[in-house]
């Protein structure tokens, strides 16, 4: 599979050719150039897929794991050394097809999103730079290569976050999304080199001899800090902050940021290192299922009550990581019949929600296109004029929901059943948190394509675009990728995926539990059914009533429970007020003043004693005569 570097290599070309000289081409060039690139990128990674799934197992059951590439970079020691390659396996392989899948729809689909922008031509190059890093994040044959990519993926965001760079919002968007992602990779740089230091090596299996010699006491310690990161990336509480201003982006950008590629880096980062999880840190482990269960379950009470359709779905995007990390987090073993299910069920919901939340966020992009508005209240009744993303975007909402045959049943029904396996307790909450999420999906349904806005409830602008314009259909660059997103949400969940992807690398058939499954249908049902109800129609008084009577939890949730402001208040009022204001003081006052006054004395001596140095040779022949005469009377007394 020497083919397989062009995945890497194609968007890299892609990205110096448009970034060097995309201001000398078209519009038209530049976005065929870049989608022109992504394709033969997706075209690599379907070959790839279907040479590495279709090839013999080892004789234990379990697909090959390839190196087609991988060379020395930084040698160390003659056991510890930093390496740059390509590592095949399932996860990576499945990844490849995720990542290569949804850049390749949000490429095509920026052709008619993007069209006439200012800086169409950087668009796509950062979109490229992107995508290759992500790429080589889930390529990587160790970590410290994984940490390489993972740092330019933080890069590349920071770009397409801001790429609106005259808005205020999306400045400071970008500028909290890097910097709150620095603060966890910060922990997550340590992590790994901490493990470096114990394990005796950067790739994911550690030294035997430097364990035997007391390192295995270390690697829980190591781990828990590169989930930090790995929390930072996929926007676990408390480190979520970024990703809902993060939406000020473009919205293909959301859908690409947001579904499948940087913010399942974390998701991906625990699955790559599960073995050691299980092995030396499974309670390190079972605290990302409690720190994703408690994410989830936040998220989803945010996003029942936003009016942004963005932050909805990028609330929503954070309850949803929040279920794969504890899919992952509540396994404890490696064999799927016994412990270890939440793996391939964590891996399944990671694909299958990759595709139906790029769907949702690129159907956003067509409505908010349509109606020149984020806000709900500028929208209703829009199914009539908007027939392709009305069916595409409830096809995205069933699936979300849990509602069978579409895939996001089947992956959240194995979450489900893992979680009960685990614990009644964490079985129950996330259910409810599944209910929660089917209940905000259809309020934001029914607001878009049913509901009608109230009086008084749109703003200025909204009332204006709503004269000047009347909501259309998007072009065909929009709505093809909304329909091939929703074919493949219809047929994804009869994958055979426990097949490619299982905890112990050993085929496993997916049976569901009807108890569970029943119990998670009927839930989502009577959820859908409470959304109906309450924001169907043009009017919502129950809805309104429920506001006012909890008007405190209602003001507190869409206000994401004041976190920001917390997190505010620490950074303004207690670390740059009472820590870096007084040590600014210090600096300025007492260690500028110190130098300054040595500078002044110098000065000061300087013009005091410069009447030394007159030129006249008498005047020094002068001094040193009487400088010789008083040495030798102080040695003659």
């Amino acid at each position: 599979m020497e083919y397989t570097i062009l995945i890497l290599l194609l968007p890299l070309l892609s990205f110096l050719v448009l970034g060097l000289g995309g201001k000398w081409m078209s519009h038209r060039t530049a976005g065929l150039i870049g989608t022109a690139v992504l394709g033969a990128v997706a075209v690599l990674s379907y070959l790839t897929a279907i040479h590495y799934f279709t090839a013999p197992r080892l004789a234990d059951g379990t697909f090959a794991t390839l190196m087609p590439y991988n060379c020395t970079w930084l040698p160390f020691t003659p056991t510890l050394s930093i390496d740059l390659g390509i590592l095949l396996d399932p996860i990576s392989v499945m990844m490849l097809i995720v990542i290569s899948t949804v850049s390749f729809m949000v490429h095509l689909y920026s052709f008619g999103y993007m069209k006439g922008e200012r800086g169409f031509q950087r668009y796509y190059a950062f979109l490229s730079l992107f995508t290759m890093s992500m790429l080589g994040l889930v390529v990587a044959t160790n970590i410290f290569q994984m940490y390489l990519f993972w740092e330019l993926v933080g890069v590349s965001s920071y770009l397409l976050i801001g790429f609106y760079y005259t808005k205020p919002a999306a400045i400071a968007a970008s500028k909290k999304a890097f910097i709150v992602t620095r603060f966890a990779d910060l922990g997550f740089l340590i992590g790994i080199l901490v493990y470096g230091y114990y394990a005796g090596t950067y790739t994911f299996q550690p030294n035997e001899m430097a364990l035997l010699k007391g390192g295995a006491a270390m690697i829980p310690l190591a781990l828990g800090l590169m989930f930090i990161g790995g929390a930072g990336k996929s926007a676990m509480f408390p480190l979520h902050i970024w990703l809902p201003d993060a939406m000020e982006g473009p919205t293909p950008v959301s859908a690409l940021i947001h579904a499948a590629t940087m913010v399942v880096a974390g998701v991906y980062l625990v699955a790559r290192m599960f073995p050691l999880f299980i092995d030396y840190a499974p309670h390190v482990l079972h605290l990302v299922a409690y720190v994703g269960a408690f994410t989830a379950f936040y998220a989803a009470s945010v996003a029942c009550v936003q009016s942004d359709i963005k932050r909805v779905l990028a609330f929503s995007t954070i309850s949803q990581i929040g279920f794969m990390m504890v899919a992952l987090g509540v396994c404890t073993s490696t064999d799927p019949h016994e412990g270890g299910l939440g793996y391939m069920a964590g891996m399944f919901h990671l694909f299958t929600h990759a595709m139906f939340k790029a769907l949702l966020f690129l159907g956003a992009g067509s409505i908010i296109h349509a109606v020149h508005s984020n806000e709900m209240s500028a929208m209703g009744g829009l199914r009539k004029y908007m027939p392709v993303t009305h069916i595409t975007f409830l096809i995205a909402c069933l699936a979300i929901a849990g509602i069978p045959p579409f895939s996001g049943f089947f992956s959240k029904d194995e979450i489900l059943t893992a979680c009960f396996r685990f614990s009644p307790v964490m079985g129950w909450i996330m259910t409810v948190i599944a209910a929660m999420t089917a209940f905000y999906m259809f309020r934001l349904y029914y607001g878009i394509f049913w509901g009608s806005s109230e009086p008084g409830q749109k703003s200025a602008s909204d009332e204006s675009h709503s004269h000047q314009h009347t909501p259309h259909e998007s072009p065909l660059a929009m709505t093809i990728p909304l329909m091939f997103l929703a074919a493949v949400t219809i047929v994804a969940g009869f994958i055979p995926f426990g097949h490619f992807v299982s905890s112990n690398g050993e085929a496993y058939t997916i049976h569901l539990d009807w108890g569970v499954a029943g119990t998670s249908i009927a839930i989502a049902v009577i959820s859908i059914a409470v959304a109906t109800f309450m924001y169907k129609g043009e009017k919502q008084p129950v809805a309104d009533a429920l506001a006012r009577r909890f008007n405190g939890l209602w003001t507190a949730a869409y206000h994401r429970f004041y976190i920001d402001e917390v997190y505010q208040f620490i950074t303004h009022r207690i670390i740059f007020g009472c820590i870096s204001r007084p040590i600014a003081w210090w600096d300025r006052h007492v260690v500028d003043g110190f130098f300054d006054f040595l500078a002044w004395g110098a000065n000061a001596t300087s013009d005091e004693i410069r009447g030394l140095q007159s030129g006249r040779i008498q005047q020094y022949t002068f001094v040193f005569l009487l400088g010789t005469l008083a040495l030798i009377l102080l040695l003659l007394l």
